[in-house]
């Protein structure tokens, strides 16, 4: 594969659904017009994300939308010869998952359930249950929302499973507690970068961040889109305001060079580490 263009996204989005798609569309056609293939949107792009993470049941939920109903295919229209991931509250029956989905003009092509919950989010969702790497036309693809990168096992379980570039959709917000007013000071703005930039690192993966900006109810979030390469280094991000990163890669380039000394995924030792606690 040649050189392509990814694009990750900071944004904005609530719960009118026609001004997220009004906004999607603006983006894409930004996307496309400068060459790109990949274009990574945040979570809770379609409806928001929940006002606040007190574990309030009921309390201003974003619209559950069905992965196979008409606002995913609405998506995957707008996607066209793109490949979109973004983020949703997903119906399935009665329970709701916060979920991310991959698309392009010919429809789905993958879906992530986020399986780590942070503070009241289990009020309001089901938790999903595993991490699993799917093939796109620009590659082997890996998905997860938020939280779900904190914890090293859910990027080593997608690159375990091939997945060369990992998609990571967030509404990350700033500290609740002793906020700063420049969100580039932020504690968790600084766990927010350092987690993207280890987890591309330590699995050799191009890595694509999203997330949300500006404010929803209580939470401020720290925005921070940004493309890392599979060195660890960042490529190009947003800062701490809303926009879209660029960069160009040539993937299979930067994939064999960071791979070709010390592979982390060979040499692993899987026998010698600590069986894990239940």
């Amino acid at each position: 594969m040649s050189a392509m263009t990814i694009a990750a996204v900071a944004a904005n989005f609530g719960r009118d659904l026609e001004d997220a798609f009004s906004r999607i569309e603006m983006i894409l056609d930004d996307a496309r017009a400068r060459g790109a293939g990949l274009v990574v949107l945040p979570e809770a792009t379609l409806g928001g994300y929940l006002a606040n993470l007190d574990g309030a049941r009921g309390v201003s939920l974003p619209p559950a939308l069905d992965v196979e109903g008409p606002e995913v295919k609405r998506l995957a229209m707008l996607a066209g010869d793109l490949v979109v991931t973004a983020g949703m509250c997903e119906a399935d029956g009665k329970t709701r998952y916060n979920t991310a989905v991959a698309v392009t003009g010919d429809g789905l092509l993958g879906i992530h359930r986020k399986v780590h919950q942070p503070l009241g989010e289990g009020a309001s969702y089901a938790a999903g249950e595993s991490f699993q790497a799917f093939d796109s036309p620009v590659g082997r693809l890996g998905m997860m929302i938020c939280y779900d990168k904190a914890f090293p096992e859910s990027a080593r379980a997608l690159a375990v499973d091939g997945a060369d570039i990992v998609c990571c959709m967030s509404a990350w917000p700033a500290a609740r507690t002793n906020p700063t007013p420049e969100l580039a000071d932020d504690r968790w703005t600084r766990r927010f970068d350092l987690f993207d930039r280890a987890r591309a690192l330590e699995n050799q993966v191009l890595w694509v961040s999203a997330n949300q900006s500006g404010m929803f109810g209580s939470l401020r979030f720290v925005a921070s889109a940004k493309v890392v390469d599979s060195g660890g280094d960042v490529l190009a991000t947003t800062g701490t305001s809303a926009g879209i990163a660029y960069a160009t890669v040539d993937l299979r380039e930067m994939l064999t060079a960071a791979r070709g000394g010390m592979f982390h995924l060979r040499d692993r030792r899987p026998d010698a580490y600590a069986v894990e606690v239940a």
